[in-house]
């Protein structure tokens, strides 16, 4: 109980709600890049995806975008250059609401919901950090 004690007076709510944050959306992002990984591949989401939509370059667009989501999320996991991680995972959002998401209803299952409600997450640990229970504080000594 004494160790629980120091641990807590050492480490604020906000650090776990950072670590909270940084897991759930890790837990979307590596779970939607290692499907356009391993499940789809990159050649099919450029086909299916990418292609229709009229994204330039598709194949490159699917393994950068798939890249991010995939590495992005691990770093988001571990905390280290999480606002580097968080800023490439950002952008990929933002064109996905604006390019896969945008046609359809924003509450359908294909609409723009759930790349504004990561956008959200996104945007707060960009300005927040990862936190101090994180791999950046720990090597870095710094958030």
């Amino acid at each position: 109980m004494v160790v629980l004690s120091h641990l807590s007076d050492r480490i604020a709510s906000s650090d776990w709600g950072l670590l909270l944050l940084r897991l759930a959306l890790a837990a979307v992002c590596i779970a939607q890049g290692y499907v356009k990984l391993f499940i789809m591949g990159p050649d099919m989401v450029a086909a299916k995806l990418f292609t229709p939509i009229g994204i330039p370059l598709p194949l490159l667009s699917a393994w950068v975008v798939a890249l991010i989501e995939f590495i992005g999320g691990i770093a988001l996991v571990l905390g280290l250059f999480t606002r580097i991680a968080a800023l490439l995972i950002g952008i990929v959002m933002v064109v996905a609401i604006f390019t896969v998401t945008i046609h359809a209803s924003f509450t359908a299952p294909t609409g723009a919901q759930i790349n504004v409600t990561i956008l959200g997450g996104i945007l707060a640990l960009i300005f927040a950090g990862p936190g101090r229970l994180s791999l950046t504080r720990l090597l870095f000594h710094r958030e």
